[in-house]
């Protein structure tokens, strides 16, 4: 590990630019990569740019684009300007970008040409100075040969200090609410220094990105913290990646470590894993029985792992809570699995763990340096809130005093908004969202993420939503109406129609299994049949504001 005399995204940078010169930094798949000299290199020539655009110390410079190497060369430049970068995910909305741009004064926008494609006019109509990502001209090959290091990687220890602004990020929330979280440069590298305590990282590392760059998990965890140790990261070029070309991908780069967020390895357990155990009777019996289904899981785990590259140590999970059922699946199949917590205004994580000491629904011990506890304990279910303190902690929210002085405690923790428990080892548990939280007529607490797990295992559901309508819990269902005709062919041995009738019928047993399997408040009211896909933030989570939650 680079040891690291200051925490600065500057400094972390350069130290393993001088470090691991030639080892590939940033690359896409099946391409000559960029060196760790050559992003040196790079990331002064996209400066020189902004020193042309009159980019200032202080100054915000926004980033929207596919991720892409040369994502990477403009997020660094903006930092080692001494400038504060805005990262913006390319799936919001047009009308949400705008008011980003607008709320965090960004001076220049980065734009990919797909970006510029559907942005270009609206931002240059706003007087915006725009650079196009894939168009950034580098030093001539003549010029990187011949040039010493120091020339053109600019690590300005006197321009860019720790408790500097890095990064605005805006967050996706689910409660329609977006804000700008202020993270400092000590937040982030303090940060990327520490998570190798949770997993060790080093030169002979390969990711392959997934999750969006502007994604505060994919930053931090699968573009900085490779950076730091030496090890190389590969980028698709066609995005949104077909499930093939990602299989194609993993083939060629056999990775080591990979991110994702549960919906990823949720459809891959529906839609690959379970289908064959449920395809014939003998299989679908055995799946019945523990000892069996351990072993059929274990050679549903090698020939998953195969599907990966065949070298894979650790597969992260993070963004939401893991279906217990898949995650069931993964023990037993042995697959290298590790969950983190944490959220976009702790850079982001808080806990986490190995694949090897990885606990069943929980999310690891709190990180080295990161304390964890709760407030608000119901002294009956022992659940609270949590909340944390450390240096990866937001000094808060831009232009908004208030959100920021409501997100902490009096004595300075950050309040996660999450009900969960640490038990006796420090391994931390979480039961869902203080908002997303029913109130039961008698006062229980009911927690919605709980029932929805249970509903989305039912074969045939896609996703679940629960809510609190009119003192009703309804759950709208979303059903794959292919699957369901299968199953019902298997049961009928012939075509049956979904009709209104049936419908009804399977939201009504979906009910039964349901209110069967939970606490007597909490059942449900009503199931009824949402027919298309539900919005979701671009990590892939419900946005239950617009259902009524």
């Amino acid at each position: 590990m680079v040891k690291l005399e200051k925490y600065t995204i500057c400094h972390l940078v350069s130290k393993s630019i001088e470090k691991f010169g030639d080892k590939v930094a940033l690359s896409y798949i099946g391409e000559e990569g960029m060196s760790y000299k050559d992003l040196g290199i790079n990331i002064q020539s996209t400066a020189e740019t902004l020193d042309i655009l009159e980019v200032e110390k202080g100054d915000k410079v926004a980033v929207l684009g596919e991720n892409s190497p040369n994502w990477g060369v403009s997020y660094l430049s903006i930092l080692c300007k001494g400038a504060i970068v805005v990262p913006i995910l390319p799936e919001f909305h047009e009308n949400e970008i705008m008011t980003i741009l607008e709320h965090s004064e960004s001076k220049v926008v980065f734009l990919s040409e797909k970006q510029y494609a559907r942005m270009g006019k609206l931002i240059e109509d706003k007087d915006y100075k725009v650079i196009i990502i894939d168009k950034l001209k580098f030093k001539s090959e003549k010029a990187k040969t011949e040039s010493k290091l120091a020339v053109y990687f600019p690590c300005q220890d006197e321009l860019v200090s720790e408790n500097d602004l890095a990064a605005i990020i805006y967050t996706s929330g689910t409660t329609g609410s977006s804000k700008g979280v202020m993270l400092t440069h000590k937040n982030l590298s303090w940060q990327v220094n520490k998570l190798q305590t949770v997993q060790p990282v080093d030169e002979t590392d390969r990711f392959v990105s997934i999750l969006p760059m502007s994604h505060t998990l994919e930053n931090s965890v699968g573009f900085l913290l490779p950076l730091h140790t030496g090890a190389s990261v590969y980028y698709i070029r066609k995005q949104p990646p077909a499930p093939s070309v990602l299989i194609d991908a993993f083939q060629k780069i056999k990775p080591t470590i990979l991110l994702t967020v549960p919906m990823i390895i949720e459809k891959i357990y529906r839609k690959q894993v379970l289908p064959k155990f449920e395809k014939s009777f003998i299989t679908r019996n055995l799946f019945k029985f523990k000892p069996t289904r351990v072993l059929l899981n274990r050679l549903a785990g090698k020939k998953l792992a195969v599907v990966f590259g065949g070298e894979l140590k650790f597969f992260g999970i993070g963004g939401a809570k893991l279906d217990g059922q898949i995650e069931r699946y993964l023990r037993e199949a042995k697959f290298p699995y590790a969950i983190g917590y944490g959220l976009t205004e702790t850079a982001p994580m808080l806990s986490g763990s190995s694949p090897k000491d990885s606990v069943y629904q929980g999310t690891g011990p709190a990180m080295e340096g990161i304390h964890m506890k709760l407030i608000n304990v119901n002294e009956e279910t022992g659940l609270g809130e949590i909340v944390a303190s450390g240096p990866n902690v937001m000094p808060g929210y831009y232009k908004n005093e208030e959100a920021t002085k409501a997100v902490f405690t009096e004595d300075g923790y950050f309040r996660t908004g999450d009900l969960g428990y640490i038990d006796k080892k420090g391994v931390v548990y979480i039961r869902g969202r203080i908002k997303n939280m029913i109130l039961g007529t008698s006062g229980e607490n009911i927690y919605p993420e709980e029932i929805e797990s249970l509903i989305n295992g039912i074969e045939a559901v896609e996703e679940s939503l629960v809510l609190h309508l009119q003192g009703k819990i309804i759950a709208m269902v979303n059903i794959n109406l292919e699957e369901l005709e299968n199953k019902m062919l298997k049961l009928n041995e012939k075509a049956v129609e979904i009709s209104h009738e049936t419908m009804d019928e399977v939201l009504a047993e979906i009910q039964q299994y349901v209110n069967q399997r939970v606490n007597k408040f909490s059942r449900l009211n009503k199931v009824v049949f949402h027919a298309t896909p539900f919005e979701k933030t671009p990590t892939k989570k419900i946005k239950r504001y617009l259902y009524g939650g």
